[in-house]
C-alpha cells in the first residue's frame, strides 16, 4: 500500500531526525569522537535527503495509484483490503517462519560501548592525525620530480606549496604548461578536496567550491589572475608592483628572478641563462601578439593555460580556506624534527592507544576514572595535542617560560621567542602599525614600543627628505667650449676666472 509506505518513511525521517537530536545534544571532548560524530550526522542527513526524494514522488503521484488507492478505500469494503493485507503478511510469515522482527527504534540510536568501529579509523592517515595535519609527502615527491623545480625540503615546501609566483617557490610560466605540472596540480587540490571533505562533514562544499568557480570565471574574463594575465604590459606591470626584499632590489621578468641591487642585474644580462629566457619571453610576447592567421593556435595555448590557472587558483582557495591546518602542520613538523627516535616512537605508541580506547565509557566507568583523569599540572605547563602538559625539557627549549608583550597589539603578552617572531608578519601586528601611519612594516621587526616606532618612522622619513634630489630644480650651465656643469661649479669657476 502506497498510504503505509508513506506512513512508514514519515516515522524513518522521525526517527532519523531524533537520532540527529541524539547526536548533537553531546560535545565529546577529543578530536577523533567528534569528528566521527560529524560523519555519522551526516550519513543521517544523507538518508533524510534520499528518503524524502521518495516520499516526495509518492505525494506527487504522476501515475494515479495513490489516488486510485484512497478511492477504494473511501468508497469499496474497508475491510476487504484490510483482509487483503493481512493474508499478505500472514503468507511472508508463513514462507520465513524463522524472521525476527527488528526493533526501529533501536536503528539510529547512537551506539556505546568498546566494541563499536569509528568510522573515521580508515579515513585519515597516522601523519595526519584525524583531520589536524596535511600529509603532503606524495605531493613533494612529485613536486621535486618536476623540471626546472626548486630542491625544497618538506618544512620549506609546506610553507610555499600554494604559493606559485616564481620567487617564491614557483616554478616559471613556460614550464607550467607540461604534462607533469599539470598532473602535480591536480593531485595536490585532489587532497585538499578530499581533506576538507573528511574533516568537514557537515559543510556545502559542493556549494563552496560553485562559488570558487564563479569566482575564479570573473577574474579569468577580467585578465586578473595572478601570474596568467594575457597581455606582456600587464605581466610588466605586475613586475614593477612586486613586494621586493628591499628597495634596491631588482626584478627580472626574464629570469623571473630578484637580484640584490641594480649592479649585480647588469652583471647577468650577459649570462647564457638570461639570453636563453629572454628568447624565451620573446616568443611569448610574439605569441600574444599573433594576428588572426594564427588565432586557433593562440586560442589552444590560451585554453592550456587556463586550465593550469584553474588549478592553482582552487588550491590557493582550498588552502587559505584550511590555513589552520596548515599552519599546524608546519608546526608539528618542524617539532617532530627535533624529537629524538624514542620520543617519537613513544607520540606514535599513546596515538595508537587512543585510537584503540573505547568510542563511549560507561557512565559507572567513567566515574571509576575520575580520579584517573585528574592531570597534575603544578607548573602550570603548555597542554598538548592528546590534553596532558608537555615535558619540562620541551619548555624550557622553546623558551615558553618567557613573557614578550608588544605595546603595538595592544600590550598583548606572547610567550616563547618563536611566537613573539612570528607575530611581527602576522596581519595584526601589520595593520596596527599601519594605523600609526607606517607603511614600510620590513625595518621594524623586534620594535614593539609606539614611541620607539614613531621616533624610527620620523628618522626615516628625514632621510628619504634629506636624500631626495628633485630633478626639476637642478640647473645645468654650459661654458663657452660647450661643458656642461651645475649652476653651483659654474659660478663658483666663474668667480674664480677661471672660464
Amino acid at each position: 500500500m502506497l498510504l503505509e509506505e508513506q506512513r512508514y518513511i514519515h516515522e524513518d525521517l522521525e526517527r532519523l531526525e531524533q537520532g540527529i537530536a541524539d547526536r548533537m545534544g553531546d560535545e565529546p571532548k577529543q578530536i577523533r569522537d567528534r569528528l566521527n560524530r560529524d560523519h555519522e550526522v551526516s550519513q543521517l542527513l544523507d538518508q533524510i535527503q534520499k528518503q524524502s526524494a521518495i516520499l516526495l514522488s509518492l505525494y506527487e503521484d504522476k501515475a494515479g495509484e495513490r489516488s486510485k488507492e484512497i478511492l477504494d478505500i473511501s468508497s469499496g469494503d474497508p475491510f476487504k483490503e484490510f483482509n487483503a493485507q493481512y493474508n499478505k503478511i500472514k503468507e511472508h510469515h508463513g514462507n520465513y517462519p524463522s524472521e525476527q522482527a527488528e526493533n526501529s527504534e533501536q536503528w539510529y540510536k547512537p551506539r556505546k560501548g568498546p566494541d563499536q568501529p569509528y568510522i573515521v579509523e580508515s579515513m585519515f592517515s597516522g601523519e595526519e592525525a584525524y583531520g589536524r595535519y596535511f600529509d603532503l609527502h606524495t605531493c613533494h615527491e612529485a613536486y621535486l620530480n618536476l623540471p626546472n623545480a626548486k630542491r625544497l625540503a618538506y618544512l620549506q615546501y609546506l610553507e610555499v606549496f600554494d604559493d606559485f609566483q616564481p620567487g617564491k617557490g614557483g616554478i616559471k610560466r613556460a614550464d607550467k604548461l607540461t604534462d607533469d605540472y599539470f598532473k602535480y596540480l591536480g593531485d595536490l587540490a585532489s587532497y585538499l578536496e578530499s581533506f576538507m571533505r573528511r574533516t568537514r562533514p557537515l559543510e556545502n562544499l559542493d556549494k563552496v567550491y560553485e562559488g570558487w568557480e564563479k569566482e575564479f570565471e570573473t577574474a579569468w574574463e577580467k585578465d586578473e589572475v595572478p601570474g596568467w594575465q594575457k597581455e606582456a604590459a600587464a605581466a610588466k606591470k605586475n613586475a614593477m608592483s612586486r613586494n621586493l626584499s628591499t628597495s634596491e632590489a631588482v626584478w627580472c621578468e626574464a629570469c623571473e628572478k630578484e637580484f640584490k641591487n641594480e649592479n649585480v642585474y647588469k652583471g647577468h644580462l650577459n649570462g647564457r641563462k638570461h639570453i636563453k629566457a629572454a628568447e624565451i619571453l620573446a616568443k611569448w610576447e610574439e605569441t600574444a601578439a599573433v594576428g588572426d592567421s594564427h588565432a586557433p593556435v593562440a586560442l589552444a595555448h590560451r585554453l592550456r593555460e587556463r586550465a593550469v590557472a584553474e588549478r592553482e587558483f582552487r588550491v590557493r582557495k582550498l588552502t587559505s580556506a584550511m590555513s589552520t591546518e596548515k599552519d599546524d602542520t608546519r608546526v608539528n613538523v618542524e617539532r617532530r624534527q627535533g624529537m629524538t627516535e624514542r620520543e617519537r616512537a613513544q607520540e606514535l605508541e599513546n596515538f595508537y592507544n587512543m585510537s584503540n580506547t573505547p568510542q563511549n565509557q560507561a557512565p559507572e566507568e567513567e566515574e571509576d576514572n575520575d580520579d584517573d583523569d585528574k592531570i597534575y599540572n603544578p607548573l602550570k605547563l603548555p597542554l598538548a595535542w592528546d590534553g596532558k602538559p608537555i615535558p619540562f625539557w620541551l619548555y624550557r627549549l622553546h623558551g615558553l617560560g618567557q613573557e614578550f608583550p608588544c605595546e603595538i597589539c595592544g600590550n598583548f603578552v606572547y610567550r616563547g621567542r618563536r611566537a613573539f617572531d612570528k607575530h611581527f608578519n602576522e596581519t595584526n601586528h601589520i595593520t596596527n602599525l599601519k594605523r600609526l601611519g607606517i607603511t614600510n612594516t620590513y625595518l621594524f621587526r623586534d620594535i614593539t614600543s609606539i614611541a620607539e616606532a614613531m621616533r624610527l618612522w620620523e628618522k626615516i622619513q628625514r632621510e628619504e627628505k634629506k636624500h631626495h634630489v628633485d630633478d626639476g630644480s637642478v640647473v645645468q650651465m654650459e661654458d663657452a667650449e660647450g661643458n656642461v656643469m651645475p649652476e653651483k661649479v659654474y659660478l663658483d669657476l666663474q668667480k674664480q676666472g677661471l672660464l
